[in-house]
C-alpha cells in the first residue's frame, strides 16, 4: 500500500495561492489510520480529470490543489489520499485517459451538505455538467459515507451505485481503506475488485 499524506493547510492564503506543485511524501507501509481505524465508518470521495486547467496545469495538479481546497475551510479534514491511477476511460471512447484516486476524509458535515461542498469545489475549479460520461477538468464524487444508506430520485446515492463496477474507484479505495466492506451488498473490498471486468485499463501513475 502506497498512500500519501497532504501537508497541512496554510488557512491563512487566499484562495488563488493555494500550493499546487505538492511535494507528494509516499509511504512504503500502511499507516496507523489504514491499519487501526475501522473502514466501514470511512466517508469516501473519488476524484478524477482527464483535461488540463489553465491556472492548474495538468488534471493530477487540478486535483492535488482540489484536495487542498476542500480541506481549507477547516471542517473537511484530508486523512489519506491514495496514489494516483492512470484510468483509460469507461465507456470506451477516444478521451484522453484520465487521472483517478480516493480521499479519505474526516468531517463533521452531513453526507447532503459534503457533497454539496464537493459541487461548490467542482465549480470552482471550471467544471460544466453537460452530457454524461464527458470529459472534464475535474469530478469529485461521494462515494461512501460510514454505513449510510442514502438514495433520492435526481439526488444524493450513497453508497454510490456504479463504484463496484469501476477499477478507478475500487483499487485507489483499497490504498486508503484496505479492510473496507461495501455496507449494501457486504462485499469485502478485495471481492469487489476480484470481480471487476478484464477489460478496464488501470495503472498507476508514475510518482512525482
Amino acid at each position: 500500500m502506497r498512500s500519501f499524506l497532504l501537508p497541512a493547510l496554510n488557512h491563512s492564503l487566499p484562495n488563488d495561492q493555494i500550493p499546487i506543485e505538492l511535494k507528494v511524501c509516499f509511504v512504503s507501509k500502511p499507516s496507523p489510520l489504514t491499519t487501526s481505524a475501522p473502514s466501514n465508518g470511512a466517508i469516501l470521495i473519488a476524484f478524477g480529470a482527464n483535461l488540463p486547467t489553465e491556472e492548474y496545469g495538468a488534471p493530477a495538479q487540478t486535483l492535488k490543489a482540489a484536495l487542498l481546497r476542500l480541506a481549507k475551510d477547516g471542517d473537511i479534514s484530508i486523512d489519506l489520499v491514495s496514489s494516483f491511477y492512470e484510468t483509460a476511460p469507461v465507456p470506451v471512447s477516444d478521451q484522453p485517459w484520465y487521472v483517478n484516486g480516493v480521499a479519505r476524509v474526516s468531517t463533521g458535515l452531513s453526507a447532503h451538505d459534503l457533497l454539496e461542498r464537493l459541487h461548490e469545489v467542482e465549480a470552482e475549479f471550471g467544471r460544466v455538467r453537460r452530457e454524461r460520461n464527458a470529459a472534464r477538468v475535474i469530478d469529485l464524487d461521494l462515494i461512501a459515507y460510514g454505513q449510510e444508506l442514502l438514495r433520492e430520485d435526481g439526488g444524493i446515492q450513497v453508497p454510490h451505485p456504479r463504484m463496484t463496477e469501476r477499477a478507478f474507484v475500487l483499487l485507489p479505495l483499497r490504498d486508503v481503506a484496505v479492510d473496507w466492506v461495501h455496507p449494501v451488498i457486504g462485499r469485502t473490498i478485495e471481492e469487489l475488485i476480484a470481480d471487476l471486468p478484464a477489460d478496464q485499463q488501470i495503472r498507476k501513475q508514475a510518482e512525482s
